[in-house]
C-alpha cells in the first residue's frame, strides 16, 4: 500500500501548497482511493505536481462534514467522473465553530448522484469497510472544542455523529484512517485497536507547555496498544514534536507531498 498526502498545513516543498486541511491519496492492491479532498481544490494542483492521476480514483471517502476535509468535494466531482463518494449520512449538517462560523459543507452538494451516503458500518468489499463510533461507548470521554451542531433549538455541542473510519485490510494488517478523530483518538484506537493508524490527532488545543501531563498521559495510553502512528493536520506540529519524544519511533508525521509505503 502507498499514501501521499496531497495536502495538509505544513509542506517541505515549495512546489507545492499547503493548507489547513487534509487529503490522502491511497493505493491498494485493488483500490485508488482519495480521502478527504482538503478545503480548496490545492489538493487537485499538488496531485499534478505529484503526478498522481486522480481520475483513476475509483473510491472517495470523505471523513466527516468539515470544510476542510470537503471543501474539496465540488473539484473532485467536476475532475472525477466514476467515483462514488462515501459519506456520512449526518454530513450536511450544519456544522459550526462556535456559534458565528460556519464550517460546514457546501450544501448544494447534497443531491449529487455520485454520492453514497453511509450510517454506521459499510462494507465496501473486502479490503475496505467504514464505521463510526455512533452508539458506541467511548471510554476516554470527549470534547467538542467549541465546535457546535446548529438545531431548530439552537446550538449543541456537535456529537460528531457525522465522522466515519476507513479500514484497509491488506497482507494481514488492519490499516484504520482518520480525519480528525474529533471522537476522540483514545476512544477510536480503542474501539477499533488497529494495526497502523493515520490521521489527525484533534490535540492543536492542548498547548505543550500548559498541558504536557495531558499529552504525556495520552502518549502512554496510546503506547498500550500495539498500534503504529502516522499523523498530520489538527494534531499541531508543537503537539507532534512533543508526542515524537515520548513515543519512542511509534509516531510519524505526514506533510504535505510525503509518500509512505505500508
Amino acid at each position: 500500500m502507498n499514501i501521499t498526502t496531497l495536502t495538509e498545513n505544513t509542506v517541505y516543498d515549495e512546489k507545492l501548497i499547503c493548507e489547513h486541511g487534509l487529503s490522502l491519496y491511497i493505493q491498494t492492491k485493488s483500490h485508488n482511493i482519495i480521502f478527504d479532498m482538503g478545503q480548496t481544490d490545492s489538493f487537485v494542483k499538488n496531485a499534478n505536481v505529484l503526478n498522481v492521476d486522480l481520475e483513476t480514483v475509483d473510491t472517495a471517502v470523505l471523513s466527516h462534514g468539515h470544510y476542510d476535509h470537503g471543501g474539496g468535494l465540488e473539484a473532485f466531482l467536476n475532475l472525477n467522473k466514476k467515483a462514488p463518494v462515501y459519506i456520512s449520512k449526518y454530513a450536511f449538517g450544519e456544522h459550526y465553530n462556535g456559534t458565528e462560523k460556519y464550517i460546514g459543507l457546501n450544501g448544494k452538494l447534497k443531491n449529487s448522484a455520485r454520492l453514497f451516503f453511509t450510517d454506521g458500518c459499510v462494507c465496501i468489499d473486502d479490503e475496505l469497510t467504514l464505521y463510526s463510533l455512533n452508539g458506541k461507548e467511548k471510554k476516554y470521554g470527549e470534547n467538542a472544542y467549541g465546535l457546535t451542531l446548529k438545531r431548530k433549538e439552537g446550538f449543541i455541542a456537535d456529537p460528531f455523529l457525522h465522522e466515519q473510519y476507513l479500514q484497509i485490510t491488506e497482507n494481514g494488517k488492519r490499516i484504520l484512517i482518520s480525519g480528525c478523530s474529533h471522537n476522540g483518538v483514545l476512544n477510536i484506537i480503542e474501539s477499533f485497536k488497529p494495526d497502523i493508524f493515520i490521521g489527525g490527532f484533534h490535540f492543536t488545543k492542548l498547548d505543550p507547555t500548559m498541558n504536557s501531563d495531558i499529552l504525556e498521559k495520552y502518549a502512554d495510553i496510546l503506547l498500550s496498544f500495539d498500534t503504529q502512528y502516522y499523523t498530520a493536520h489538527c494534531t499541531g506540529t508543537a503537539q507532534y514534536e512533543f508526542l515524537k519524544e515520548k513515543m519512542h519511533g511509534r509516531l510519524q508525521y505526514l506533510p504535505t507531498g510525503s509518500r509512505i509505503e505500508l
